[in-house]
């Protein structure tokens, strides 16, 4: 078994895929002509964006929009950088919100939080 694909249910697919690039350098992959779906080209696993209401239709017993106005959803995306801080910084310029500034943890690993657009 291999993962293949993390969806984030998104107002705007487009949105948060231009944010994804500016943000994380990320580039897109595929998008459906409906724009109702598009990833970000990262290899073998695809990190996905679908629109609300394709996960309406997709999801029938209903699910948690996220809304940033409201605390986090409870998973977070990593991506592993040279630079952590420059990497933070680069997603706040580009619309992120602050979420944790870049800390070295006693094991020597440093990480910092940003919020998406949703």
């Amino acid at each position: 078994m291999k993962l293949s694909h993390v969806i984030i249910y998104v107002e705007s697919v487009e949105k948060s895929q231009e944010f994804y690039s500016k943000a994380f350098g990320l580039k897109k992959g595929f998008t459906t002509p409906e724009k109702d779906y598009g990833e970000m080209a990262m290899g073998e696993t695809k990190l996905s964006f679908a629109s609300v209401e394709l996960a309406h239709d997709n999801l029938s017993q209903g699910f948690r929009q996220n809304r940033p106005e409201e605390l986090p959803s409870g998973i977070e995306i990593a991506f592993e950088v040279e630079d952590v801080e420059e990497s933070w910084n680069r997603a706040i310029r580009a619309g992120a919100s602050p979420y944790g500034k870049p800390t070295k943890k006693p094991w020597g690993q440093v990480t910092g939080y940003v919020r998406d657009l949703e």
